[in-house]
């Protein structure tokens, strides 16, 4: 549920204040405060809404308002709470005693803005626009290579993996030919390997050799 509007706003006054709507405001909040501001325009005999008689006393009516165009230290001052604080407007006028964060937000888009951009500098960083725009160029060049040698290392990269990936696959076949290797047929076909044939051969008496084991033993 949304919030309720702060009064009915069928048949109120619209438009610019006049001088007897200003009189009636200040006179009612000077002698009775402020309560509530819902109630304030009854009380007041205003056909106002309380929002509007509330943004009415704060920013024109109240006496503590300082009247007059900001000066230039109040500039500086205005540009480096910006740096520090952004569009926090209501932050920013805490630091102007009788200030308000509408008329400051106003001078910064009419005046102080148009003043930075004439000097140089850019209003949302407060760095100069020369250095903002190497920055981008710098940034857009560096995109531009990444984007030609990227390719290139990619097909450096999937070749030397073709290649590692050959070189194993032919180890492994090496490896596996010596593995399964037991005879000389595998390079020699039809060349008995007398080795073996010596070993099988049923002259020979390997308990002979078993005996004299023993007797060193």
């Amino acid at each position: 549920m949304g919030r309720q509007p702060c009064c009915d706003k069928i048949g109120l006054k619209r438009g610019p204040w006049t001088i007897e709507e200003d009189h009636r405001l200040m006179n009612f909040i000077l002698n009775n405060g402020i309560q509530c501001w819902r109630l304030v325009p009854k009380l007041a005999g205003l056909m106002r809404c309380g929002k509007s008689c509330r943004l009415r006393w704060i920013n024109y009516l109240r006496p503590d308002l300082k009247r007059g165009a900001l000066t230039e230290a109040e500039e500086d001052m205005i540009i480096k709470l910006h740096s520090q604080l952004g569009n926090r407007w209501s932050k920013i006028a805490g630091h102007f005693p009788g200030r308000t964060d509408n008329e400051i937000k106003n001078h910064w888009n009419t005046r102080i803005k148009k003043k930075l951009k004439f000097l140089g500098i850019d209003p949302l960083t407060h760095k100069p626009i020369e250095e903002i725009n190497n920055d981008d160029i710098k940034q857009q060049v560096s995109e531009e290579i990444n984007e030609k040698v990227m390719p290139e290392k990619t097909l450096e990269y999937t070749q030397e993996q073709q290649n590692s990936t050959s070189s194993s696959s032919i180890n492994e076949s090496n490896l596996e030919m010596f593995q399964n290797s037991h005879t000389l047929d595998m390079y020699y076909p039809g060349v008995e390997d007398p080795f073996q044939n010596w070993i099988a051969s049923p002259i020979h008496n390997w308990d002979l050799f078993d005996n004299l084991q023993d007797n060193f033993l």
